[in-house]
């Protein structure tokens, strides 16, 4: 976490939105929580809020920050800095770096260097498998005493079913939770693309519903044998929001997030073979796009996440088959889900904010209610603000972003971590 000098600040002028509904007051904040809520506060800095909301921070479940090992592509600092500008005061980093979160020294280091950043709380998540490699489990009591609740091993779906049943009987004990990865890797050897109409008329190879929704049945089959709770990563698929919405009516431990890109694009911008728009798991149809936002807006989906995956141009510009998949997702997010999905601005702040604050095991001190007492993690967003997104204008050491020329509605103004002002009026202060 960040220092804490011993100065006030106050956010004034602005509306609460919480999960309590909306009140016009000023946030006075000392020692890094809120002191005081209430009308003509004054401080030793002012934030100003004229026309914004001020909500608790966003938690973002899925963000690869790259560092140890691809640091051409992003670093833990220029992650979290993109991070903190869309309004997130923590992330949950994902384990497929080199060498791979499978070891308690690496999660310290990149614990620490997110500690070091100051910019958000960076929240190393652990390997399920030695190397992500689905052949040996990693040492989970080990990381779970060091810190790691989410363990996954993104990328890669555990494929053996006896190994992942045996991962979730040692969460269940362990207290942890395990979050899939989707993807039943034998369906999609050589695919680049979904499997649809637009690749059948580019002839690439394609990547079928069906891979991810087996493994989605499969895992929520053993949530129910075991009693262990899992979470899907990045659904995508009309099928997999249904078995996910069949299995929350049953009462199974069963949660699940979607990315923006998920229920913003389709296949159809894969016609002119642009691996910006390259990603996994990839576009789908609109139909499946329809039932990602109905998925979000009934409450089958819990989370939006960002699945932030930074690549260098080179990599990127690569043919359609050889370049890597993966887009930008940390700066766009809270303007995507405000401008797409058609959602009450209080339920779209709550899949950024205090659910997945709650699935990544911070809800004590990320996305708590705004009152006297609680952590000061807290994002202050224009909700009309209209921007065009540029990729050279982002904070990340990459430029992936399929959005570019895009124009948007929402933009974060402030930031605060931990009491401190991280991002004011739009600019990272670290």
């Amino acid at each position: 976490m960040t220092d804490v000098n011993n100065t006030s600040v106050v956010i004034k002028g602005g509306t609460i939105l919480d999960q309590r509904g909306e009140l016009v007051a000023d946030v006075r904040i000392e020692g890094g929580v809120i002191t005081e809520v209430g009308s003509s506060l004054t401080g030793d800095r002012v934030l100003d809020a004229s026309g914004c909301m001020v909500s608790p921070g966003f938690v973002d479940l899925h963000v690869h920050l790259r560092e140890p090992g691809r640091e051409e592509a992003e670093t833990v600092e220029t992650g979290s800095r993109a991070a903190a500008l869309g309004g997130f005061t923590a992330v949950v980093a994902m384990p497929n770096t080199e060498p791979p979160h499978d070891t308690v020294a690496v999660v310290q280091m990149v614990r620490r260097l997110g500690e070091q950043a100051g910019l958000c709380e960076v929240l190393p998540s652990g390997c399920i498998t030695v190397g992500r490699a689905g052949e040996v489990l990693a040492p989970m009591a080990e990381l779970a005493a060091a810190g790691v609740h989410i363990f996954t091993d993104d990328g890669t779906g555990v494929q053996d079913p006896l190994l992942m049943r045996r991962a979730l009987e040692y969460a269940k004990s362990l207290g942890i939770l395990l979050a899939q990865h989707c993807e039943v890797s034998r369906l999609t050897e050589g695919a680049v693309m979904h499997e649809g109409g637009c690749c059948s008329r580019l002839g690439v190879p394609g990547w079928p519903s069906v891979a991810e929704e087996l493994m989605v049945f499969r895992d929520i089959e053993l949530s129910r044998l075991t009693g262990a709770p899992v979470h899907f990563l990045h659904l995508s698929t009309a099928k997999s929001v249904d078995l996910v919405r069949a299995a929350k009516a049953e009462g199974l431990l069963v949660t699940a997030e979607a990315a923006p890109h998920h229920f913003t694009l389709t296949d159809e911008l894969l016609s002119g073979f642009d691996p910006i728009f390259k990603v996994n798991p990839p576009l789908r149809e609109l139909t499946d796009v329809i039932a990602v936002r109905q998925g979000l807006a009934d409450g089958t989906i819990d989370a939006i996440a960002t699945d932030h995956a930074p690549h260098p141009p080179e990599l990127k510009e690569m043919p359609l088959d050889q370049a890597p998949p993966g887009m930008l997702g940390l700066e766009t997010s809270l303007a995507l889900s405000i401008s797409e999905l058609g959602l009450p601005l209080q339920q779209v702040v709550g899949l950024l904010s205090w659910k997945p604050a709650a699935i990544a095991g911070v809800a004590d001190r990320h996305g708590r209610a705004l009152e006297v007492g609680a952590p000061a993690n807290i994002t202050v967003f224009d909700p009309n603000l209209v921007w065009t997104v540029s990729s050279s204008g982002l904070a990340s050491k990459s430029r992936n972003t399929p959005y570019a020329g895009r124009s948007v509605r929402g933009k974060v103004r402030h930031t605060v971590f931990g009491g401190n002002p991280v991002v004011v009026d739009g600019q990272a202060q670290r």
